[in-house]
């Protein structure tokens, strides 16, 4: 009988990489509400994709280490396999361009670029009334709503497919999506006078993986804000 000296090495190679293959390929580190990781999660249920959370307690966070170890002393930490990645908008812009949610040409994707700069300026308005501003703000921040959705409204109402640019999802998609879920937990009614944003939120709530992601208990049990303000 002849022996094979590879033997070993081959099985040992064939179980890690069995390993590997069950293992999520994404894990995404961050405290245990869904912030600024909501859109994120929300993109990659959608796109079928599997993620692993290292969840973070805020006293470990203050303890100061793992701060240390992140590139502007914030989360969320993203990793794909060995890559590194943080700020939640190059994340998403990563994960659009790595699952073709990015437009279809440069100027699509200049297009979706803009429409999530735009979904930034709103969402950093809306951290800053709950974070800072809740108690002596939430009523005007209300008010002033109707001016920030009209021009979102009027850009999908330009865009027949339901989507904010071209005829495909994009990562901008998601983001508007989620800071427009947060919104409505904020005020109901906030969407009632612009049709289009209102289809869109419809539409995109109605996606058969968002749906049974925001169903589960996984999305359910995480709070909105850290401060519990909603």
């Amino acid at each position: 009988m002849r022996l094979n000296p590879y033997s070993g090495i081959t099985k040992a190679y064939c179980i890690l990489q069995a390993v590997s293959l069950s293992m999520p390929p994404y894990t995404i580190t961050y405290f245990a509400v869904r912030g600024r990781c909501g859109a994120m999660r929300i993109m990659l249920a959608d796109q079928d994709q599997e993620w692993k959370e290292n969840v973070v307690a805020f006293e470990d966070w203050m303890k100061g280490d793992l701060k240390a170890s992140c590139v502007f002393g914030q989360l969320p930490k993203f990793e794909d396999g060995d890559f590194v990645l943080f700020q939640s908008n190059s994340i998403l812009r990563y994960l659009g361009r790595k699952h073709g949610a990015y437009g279809k040409d440069e100027n699509e994707a200049a297009l979706i670029d803009m429409m999530n700069d735009g979904v930034e300026d709103l969402r950093v308005k809306y951290l800053r009334m709950i974070y800072h501003e809740y108690e002596a703000g939430k009523d005007q921040y209300i008010k002033d709503l109707p001016g920030h959705f009209a021009k979102f409204d009027a850009f999908l109402s330009r865009n027949k497919s339901g989507f904010l640019v071209g005829d495909q999802i994009s990562y901008a998609d998601y983001s508007l999506f989620e800071v427009l879920l947060n919104h409505q937990v904020l005020c109901s009614s906030c969407l009632d006078s612009f049709p289009a944003l209102k289809a869109f939120a419809k539409n995109m709530a109605s996606r058969p993986k968002i749906k049974a992601f925001l169903d589960s208990d996984d999305y359910k049990k995480l709070p909105i804000n850290g401060n519990g303000k909603q």
